[in-house]
């Protein structure tokens, strides 16, 4: 229940439905002949939509995030875990299980495995999720069958279940290795935040972020509005909002 409680409060409190609440709350009072107020919030919610799908904006604080800790291009040699945080799933076996799997769990798998040949397949992989709302399969299942798909020895990988976010997937990986140094596999958006809850529970996390959305090497910026910028305004709003929420945990 307090899950589903959360997912509903953080999707209402992203760009897209903030704007649209503006642009709703606009027309109430053009309705209601209130002019001025409907001029005002009516224009809130152009500058607002303008903002957060003008895409140099919006790099500009997703790169701010995403920079602060750097690629780990070679992994340490006496790493003998590589935990690959879970993302999200959509079990049906018509389709190959590269789809089955979010886009963002198939990179951060994908660099967790790149890692794990750097260490001549010596360490041991592990993968964690819940099954979801609704979804009948676990995410750290799904993550297996893809790990096995790509290569990687089934004893070299460990499943855990039950976390059904970053705070449970740090419990689990305190149980599983104390202080044990270990590699943190995320989006590279998610690292920060990642990191903080990990070292909270006494871990000792080499992160190494992936799934990079931004460059400031040679940013290209084929519109000058784009969904994808809003999409990715998305992904700081959900950041911040879980900085935010650390906070107010006291984390």
């Amino acid at each position: 229940m307090t899950l589903l409680l959360k997912k509903i409060v953080t999707m209402f409190l992203m760009p897209l439905p903030l704007g649209v609440i503006l642009i709703l709350l606009g027309l109430f009072f053009l309705y209601r002949n209130k002019l001025a107020k409907a001029k005002f919030i009516l224009s809130l919610s152009v500058v607002w939509f303008f903002a957060f799908s003008y895409p140099p904006f919006v790099h500009m604080f997703l790169h701010k995030i995403e920079s602060k800790h750097p690629t780990l291009h070679q992994a340490p040699k006496e790493i003998k875990y590589i935990y690959v945080l879970g993302n999200s799933h959509t079990t049906d076996e018509t389709l190959p299980i590269t789809s089955q799997v979010s886009r963002n769990a198939v990179i951060r798998l994908n660099e967790g495995i790149r890692l794990y040949r750097q260490l001549n397949e010596e360490a041991s992989i592990i993968v964690s999720g819940f099954s979801g709302l609704y979804d009948p399969t676990t995410h750290a299942v799904m993550q297996e069958k893809l790990a096995l798909a790509l290569g990687v020895r089934k004893d070299h990988i460990i499943l855990r279940t039950k976390p059904k976010d970053t705070q449970e997937e740090a419990k689990v990986a305190k149980e599983l290795l104390g202080d044990k140094p270990f590699i943190l596999v995320t989006s590279a958006s998610h690292m920060t935040r990642s990191i903080k809850i990990f070292k909270n529970e006494g871990l000792t996390p080499i992160p190494a972020p992936t799934n990079h959305l931004v460059s400031t090497k040679h940013p290209r910026y084929t519109h000058f509005f784009s969904s994808d910028a809003l999409e990715k305004s998305r992904i700081i709003f959900h950041e911040v909002l879980g900085i935010i929420w650390q906070k107010l945990k006291g984390i």
